[in-house]
């Protein structure tokens, strides 16, 4: 079964980074487009960022300029380097295939705030 791992969450000053990693199992990841999504509490989850098999990248508007996406083929990990954090970027993070399919990882905790 697939297995998705998600790491790198914490707590951090407005304007700070985090590196956020995702490991996954099950599947051969390489062959899908991966995202990071995020939940903020009270709030939908939502699509963060994409990259396709072949390294295409893709942000929401939020995050443009902010953000970077990346990936690893060969250990089948998907990473998100978050800069310039602000408190409305608080929230769980995940990744997922895109378009998601289940189950969801546990997903990893990104709190901003002064």
């Amino acid at each position: 079964q697939a297995q998705l791992v998600e790491s790198g969450g914490g707590f951090v000053q407005p304007g700070g980074s985090l590196r956020l990693s995702c490991a996954a199992s099950g599947r051969i990841f390489s062959m899908f487009a991966m995202g990071w999504y995020r939940q903020a509490p009270g709030k939908q989850r939502e699509w963060v960022a994409g990259i396709t098999s072949f390294e295409s990248r893709t942000y929401a508007d939020s995050v443009k300029g902010r953000f970077t996406i990346s990936r690893e083929h060969a250990k089948n990990t998907v990473h998100l380097q978050m800069n310039s954090l602000k408190p409305e970027d608080t929230a769980v993070y995940y990744c997922n295939t895109i378009p998601p399919m289940s189950p969801w990882g546990q997903g990893t905790q990104v709190t901003v705030s002064s």
